[in-house]
């Protein structure tokens, strides 16, 4: 769903997959499905933040908030799928 205020996204990166760089223009916030560990990379391949070190939560039904992002990919670096739920506030821009 997407209109000139929000954008709602369904993401999911099964283990050992990661995302093509992309970037955030809005911040968001993201809703916990299921829950792995990942690493967000730019492109030139400097680690960005990783979640292991991060403890940024642990379990699916958490929610968490996340600023504009600038280009990046993600990679599942876990043993389960992750899958989030991102509501990105386009009117926040």
């Amino acid at each position: 769903m997407e209109n000139e205020h929000v954008r709602a996204l369904d993401a999911l990166l099964r283990p050992g997959e990661q995302t093509e760089i992309h970037t955030h223009v809005w911040p968001s916030a993201l809703y916990a499905l299921d829950w792995s560990d990942f690493v967000r990379i730019d492109p030139e391949a400097n680690v960005l933040l990783d979640s292991r070190t991060m403890g940024l939560l642990s379990s699916p039904g958490e929610a968490i908030w996340s600023p504009a992002l600038p280009p990046h990919r993600v990679r599942n670096v876990g043993s389960a799928d992750l899958r989030l739920i991102a509501v990105e506030l386009e009117s926040l821009r």
